[in-house]
């Protein structure tokens, strides 16, 4: 199954705070379709990924966001965990990169805590996308529609609340970095 042949996908996280099986299962999907995947952080070495409040494994970055652009990738994908979001949100870099994606109409993947970096970046007004329900109000204040289901897809964003909803988000998410390019996928103004 090589759907994804050719496509160069970028997984962004934090340097630590990582839901491992968020990070690792959607990673494994887009291998298996084909893509060649990238993990980029905000910082060199390696990430530290968690298994709720319990430190898991460690995984290499590839590069550091500084030293990346959107224009190098076909997609994004963003794993969850609570503190990783959280700190993306801070990094100016971070934040650029993922808004850089909508910009350019490219598909973007975003499970459980990980929208908090999309409203960071301003993407969500007029969207509507799900996570961990404790972002609901986030998402509404910054004009996204949030909605309790498995997966929604908007224009080219696919986003999942929680490890549950993995197999339904992984399929999606091939599903639309397979597509490609969406003209719905622009950033607010």
């Amino acid at each position: 199954m090589d759907k994804l042949e050719g496509k160069k996908i970028a997984i962004l996280v934090a340097p630590e705070g990582i839901e491992q099986v968020e990070l690792t299962e959607p990673r494994k999907a887009l291998e298996e379709a084909g893509a060649q995947v990238h993990l980029l952080s905000t910082e060199r070495g390696e990430v530290q990924a968690f298994n709720h409040l319990d430190k898991a494994d460690t995984f290499p970055v590839d590069a550091t966001v500084a030293d990346a652009g959107a224009g190098d990738y076909d997609a994004l994908m963003l794993p969850g965990g609570v503190a990783n979001p959280d700190a993306l949100r801070m990094d100016d870099d971070a934040v650029s990169f993922i808004r850089a994606f909508f910009e350019a109409g490219k598909p973007v993947a975003a499970i459980c805590h990980a929208p908090w970096t999309l409203v960071e970046a301003g993407v969500v007004k007029g969207r509507r996308l799900t996570s961990w329900p404790s972002l609901q109000t986030d998402i509404r204040n910054a004009g996204g529609e949030w909605v309790d289901e498995e997966v929604v897809v908007d224009s080219g964003l696919v986003t999942s609340r929680k490890p549950d909803d993995l197999p339904a988000f992984n399929a999606k998410m091939v599903e639309e970095f397979c597509e490609g390019r969406h003209e719905g996928q622009k950033a607010a103004a």
